[in-house]
């Protein structure tokens, strides 16, 4: 892993101006910024357990400091189904609409059924979001690598896997979770996984344990889960 994908596994913070685009979670009520180290968002978490793969988001967007929770936002999902995978994505609120828009305009959907696969579709969808969806992909000028400005997670039936910005590439053996409420829900998961029934049980979990106590993570969630090694479909609100 680089630094700058360490520092953002570790919750550093970024210092970064205030803005008042739409983000998947809120800004500081007071400030209007968003200082967390994943940036404006909200939380999404995976987990695989007892030949389960599932993956959650929270439903909260906002703009500068209104929050536009489910109820009033028809569109609120932060997952899209990518052939035989799902995807949750934290970043600006564009990246979900954006996501579902380059993979509907592929011939086939991509493999991701191994840190490498997804790293040569994370490779050729960054040359896409520049050429043709205007990304800046400037980030820290420390950085190695442009950024493709969004990180995601991913669980099919090959696993679980976290895609970063950077696009490198971890596939994670219990849970993992992503975002500004993501210590909230790794501290949740990690203390039920022994004891939980399912992947579903353990991503529930950790998601309304970051929505307790993160501003940017807000209720409801949404859950979509898969059997590991079987075909693709199961799914849970």
């Amino acid at each position: 892993m680089n630094r700058a994908d360490r520092n953002k596994a570790i919750g550093a913070v970024i210092d970064r101006p205030a803005h008042r685009n739409n983000v998947t979670g809120c800004s500081d009520k007071e400030t209007g910024d968003c200082t967390s180290a994943w940036g404006d968002m909200s939380t999404i978490v995976v987990a695989r357990k007892g030949g389960q793969a599932a993956i959650g988001a929270d439903t909260l967007t906002c703009l500068g400091t209104t929050k536009e929770s489910a109820a009033y936002v028809a569109n609120h999902s932060k997952i899209i189904r990518v052939g035989d995978s799902y995807l949750a994505v934290v970043g600006h609120a564009a990246w979900p609409l954006l996501l579902s828009s380059y993979f509907a305009r592929q011939t086939e959907a991509p493999s991701l059924e191994s840190a490498r696969a997804i790293f040569e579709a994370a490779r050729e969808l960054h040359r896409a979001l520049k050429e043709e969806y205007f990304l800046n992909p400037s980030a820290d000028s420390d950085d190695e690598f442009e950024s493709s400005q969004f990180d995601c997670l991913i669980a099919n039936r090959w696993g679980i896997f976290g895609l970063y910005a950077l696009r490198s590439v971890q596939e994670y053996t219990r849970f993992y979770a992503f975002g500004s409420g993501y210590g909230y829900a790794l501290g949740a998961m990690h203390a039920v996984y022994d004891k939980a029934n399912s992947a579903e049980e353990v991503v529930r979990i950790g998601l309304e344990a970051s929505a307790e106590f993160d501003g940017p993570t807000g209720l409801p969630i949404e859950i979509r889960s898969t059997h590991l090694g079987c075909s693709f479909g199961a799914s849970a609100e």
